[in-house]
């Protein structure tokens, strides 16, 4: 995780392996140990890289999630990744932190991206993929939605609205819908709306 850490956060600030080195007064080859996982710097080099990113050291270790932050020109900023979402049933949907991706939004503390896992969504979405999600909690009739359900389960489908029920859809006609009714609806709960996948891996 540090490695990532240390890897995202330097190309984010558009510093090179050197310059970093330089700055650390340290070589070049140790930099890039640390980014290929071989070997980590001791606890005081780590509060002195915390301090040139201007982080934490528990987000370089991994512990804490880092806030969004400018990735380029171009309007777009990295959104992190917060963990994986089932297009399936049966799956927490935020595990854990899987890195960062750009995007373009208005107001990127409302999104945040999942990764797909399963083919329940195939052909249109498929595992490996991420979901952009905006954080909301309910979507218009047909729109894609990461739904929770009875708390536990977290899955990426079509939500349809009718005669009030709620019908969470797959798009591979080898899964069968799930239809929630009456009571049963008070066991779903909408995390966000789904505006754009994109294929990573």
């Amino acid at each position: 995780m540090f490695a990532e850490r240390l890897k995202e956060l330097r190309k984010t600030r558009k510093l090179s392996q050197h310059a970093l080195a330089e700055r650390l007064g340290i070589s070049q080859q140790a930099v890039g140990k640390w980014e290929t996982g071989k070997s980590t710097p001791d606890p005081a080099t780590l509060r002195e890289i915390a301090d040139i990113f201007e982080v934490s050291v528990d987000l370089l270790l991994g512990r804490e999630l880092p806030p969004t932050v400018p990735a380029g020109l171009g309007g777009e900023v990295l959104l992190p990744i917060l963990g994986t979402v089932r297009a399936g049933y049966g799956a927490l949907a935020f595990q854990e932190y899987h890195g960062a991706e750009p995007a373009s939004v208005h107001n990127p503390e409302e999104y945040f991206y999942l990764v797909v896992s399963g083919d329940s969504m195939e052909p249109r979405i498929s595992s490996g993929d991420l979901a952009l999600v905006h954080k909301q909690p309910d979507v218009e009739s047909g729109e894609l939605a990461v739904v929770l359900v009875d708390g536990e389960e977290g899955t990426l489908k079509r939500v349809v609205k009718r005669d009030g029920a709620v019908i969470l859809q797959p798009f591979n006609q080898s899964y069968q819908p799930q239809i929630f009714m009456g009571e049963e609806l008070s066991q779903l709960t909408i995390v966000g709306k789904v505006v754009e996948t994109k294929t990573k891996w």
